[in-house]
């Protein structure tokens, strides 16, 4: 059973040759912040191309209940009056996040030093991910959370009446977690500054800045510092999301292991501290081009070309590597299997506490379709079986992760026989246009119905 009602099993048929171009939609991590930042600001703030999946959509309601002006204009084009920086009221319900840890984390830390209090909550897979990895940090500002045992939703949090601002060290590299104490800084007087050790996605930084804020960032012997100056009157802006180069990946992919395809992504968002999963395949001998490069909002962007790989071989994924890629590595496990050798990545920890387990997820998903992996608290190593040599037939447990069955209806696309998602309807939540754009570029997808 999903948490988008009755289970939704679909199987990805053989195929051969994916064809033409996948317009995928908008970057999910920008679009959180557009809306979250929008609510911030003074005046207007336009938005085009947001992508509208059910994890945006619940940020953008929640951005309602905190006070905001949310307005739906159609077509991927949406306004966002805003209240300004310590101006958010107080819910009159619980705020729930469906399956958004994203969504989440980035709200708590953004009402974390406003003197309001609000409830959240999510689904089964968000109500079992850790919080405390957020509640932590927001204390050291004066915040107070009451949640289940381990942190977890639903959370009660009270926000700081007198916010002092803080220098922490974020202990894991985590976007979210780094986003979080930036957004509680707003609020609070003085600098705020965030170390990581290891550089995470970049998006919110450049967004501050982008909305007025003052915000440096340093590469120091301790880590990367992030100072953020608190109390600034964001101004509204104009934001033309990128595409989501974690959505693109879907595609991209596909057509790499499927025999005589050659498609084309555009307008994809290529943010360095985005873009390991390509990297990896290129140096995994993958024929991946990318075309007109220009830059858009600050942020880098490409056309992807990606054509039939039969030369793919496994290799070794740096650790470093991983921040740039963490939501990439189930469906770079599935390129894995269709090429010469192993692939071995470590360093990927956090993946035990994403939407699932997802080393464990996909561990079981490519045995269950012939494929010999191994794995570890903090590493996974996938045998390829070469192009074409990945035997499928398996039924695969999503476990409620748009990525987890994705990734496996990928595999079904390359594999000998048909794959099996007991669950498709999580990929609602970051990619609602999947099965008609894989259908359209020649994917057989079969839902319960067909």
């Amino acid at each position: 059973m999903s948490s988008h009602g009755p289970a939704i099993p679909m199987t990805s048929h053989p195929v051969r040759g994916l064809t033409g171009t996948a317009h995928v939609p908008g970057d999910k991590s920008i679009s959180h912040r557009a809306l979250i930042l929008g609510a911030l600001a003074v005046g207007e703030t336009r938005i085009t191309d947001l992508l509208e999946g059910e994890d945006v959509l619940r940020t953008a309601q929640a951005m309602r209940a905190f006070g905001a002006e949310v307005t739906d204009h159609g077509g991927g084009s949406w306004s966002v009056h805003g209240v300004g920086v310590g101006g958010f009221a107080e819910p009159e319900d619980v705020v729930d996040c469906g399956n958004s840890g994203t969504g989440v984390r980035l709200i708590i830390g953004a009402m974390a030093t406003s003197p309001i209090t609000a409830t959240f909550t999510g689904d089964a897979s968000l109500r079992s991910r850790p919080m405390g990895r957020v509640t932590d940090p927001i204390a050291l500002f004066g915040a107070r959370a009451v949640g289940r045992a381990g942190g977890r939703l639903p959370l009660t949090v009270t926000g700081a009446a007198d916010p002092l601002p803080v220098r922490y060290r974020v202990p894991m590299p985590s976007a979210q977690v780094k986003s979080a104490v930036l957004l509680a800084g707003l609020n609070a007087p003085g600098d705020t500054v965030v170390i990581e050790a290891e550089a995470t996605r970049d998006h919110t930084e450049r967004m501050l800045a982008g909305f007025g804020a003052t915000v440096s960032v340093e590469t120091t012997p301790e880590g990367r510092v992030i100072t953020l100056t608190g109390q600034p009157e964001l101004k509204p802006q104009t934001i033309a999301v990128p595409r989501d180069p974690s959505s693109a990946a879907f595609p991209v992919c596909a057509a790499l292991i499927t025999e005589g395809s050659d498609v084309l992504v555009p307008n994809i968002g290529l943010n360095p501290t985005r873009a390991g999963l390509y990297e990896t395949l290129i140096e995994m001998g993958a024929d991946l081009v990318y075309e007109n490069p220009r830059e858009v909002g600050g942020e880098p962007v490409a056309d992807l070309r990606a054509r039939f790989s039969p030369a793919l071989k496994g290799i070794d994924v740096p650790p470093e590597r991983a921040a740039s890629m963490i939501d990439e590595y189930p469906i770079l496990s599935v390129v894995a299997a269709c090429a010469e050798g192993t692939t071995r990545m470590t360093g990927v920890k956090e993946l035990r506490v994403k939407e699932s387990d997802r080393i464990d997820a996909m561990a079981r998903g490519l045995e269950a379709n012939g494929v010999t992996v191994e794995e570890g608290e903090d590493w996974w190593a996938v045998h390829g079986r070469g192009p074409g040599g990945t035997p499928g037939g398996g039924t695969v447990a999503a476990r409620l992760d748009h990525r987890i069955a994705m990734s496996f209806l990928c595999l079904g696309m390359a594999a000998r026989k048909p794959v099996k998602v007991d669950d498709a309807g999580p990929i609602a939540t970051s990619f609602p246009v999947f099965e008609p754009l894989m259908t359209a570029l020649g994917a057989r997808l079969q839902g319960p119905d067909r």
